[in-house]
């Protein structure tokens, strides 16, 4: 149990049986009446981003989510196997979890797994990560400006959209939060 004064960015809570991760919260001490705080909640399970407030120093149910440093090894059917990467024990995670990261991991690819009560509840990359394009339309000569773009296969399976210039066997920078690409990558 925590107060809402203790309330920060990444918390868990365990609100009605389900889990909510604080987005952002806000202190609030208006003129007239009592302080409350004003949160906004992602549902950890489904992603769902919903309002809160609560008021101050009430006291909220907080969730023991354990992030753990974890190896993308292989992949076995419709699981995931991924290693501990400080005691080598391999958790096989189901393709819900691992969700939209599946886009863009490659085999001996680290990230980091939260996981509740030997429950596995999803799967963070690192804010980027370079991938290698595979196929794409060839450039026109004088397609040498940023203001187009093209669709492009990653080695991952992905597509993504890449600047015109752009060509095959070519290695990219990109976002794993919304899948931009970025850069090349040298």
């Amino acid at each position: 149990m925590a107060s809402t004064n203790d309330l920060k960015n990444g918390l868990v809570l365990n609100i009605d049986g389900q889990l909510w991760a604080v987005v952002d919260f806000q202190h609030v001490k208006p003129g007239k009446g009592p302080a409350f705080v004003r949160t906004k909640l992602k549902n950890i399970l489904s992603g769902k981003v919903v309002d809160k407030t609560f008021n101050a120093g009430v006291s909220v149910e907080t969730a023991n989510v354990d992030k753990r440093n974890m190896q993308y090894l292989y992949r076995d059917g419709e699981d995931w196997v991924f290693m501990d990467l400080d005691t080598y024990d391999q958790y096989p995670i189901s393709d819900t979890v691992v969700g939209d990261a599946s886009q863009y991991m490659l085999e001996n690819q680290e990230a980091v797994v939260a996981i509740h009560e030997g429950v596995a509840l999803y799967v963070e990359l690192p804010a980027s990560v370079e991938l290698m394009v595979t196929y794409t339309e060839p450039g026109l000569q004088g397609d040498r400006s940023s203001a187009g773009t093209k669709p492009a296969t990653l080695e991952t399976g992905a597509e993504i959209k890449v600047p015109l210039f752009l060509e095959s066997n070519t290695k990219v920078k990109v976002d794993t939060r919304d899948g931009s690409y970025l850069g090349r990558v040298n």
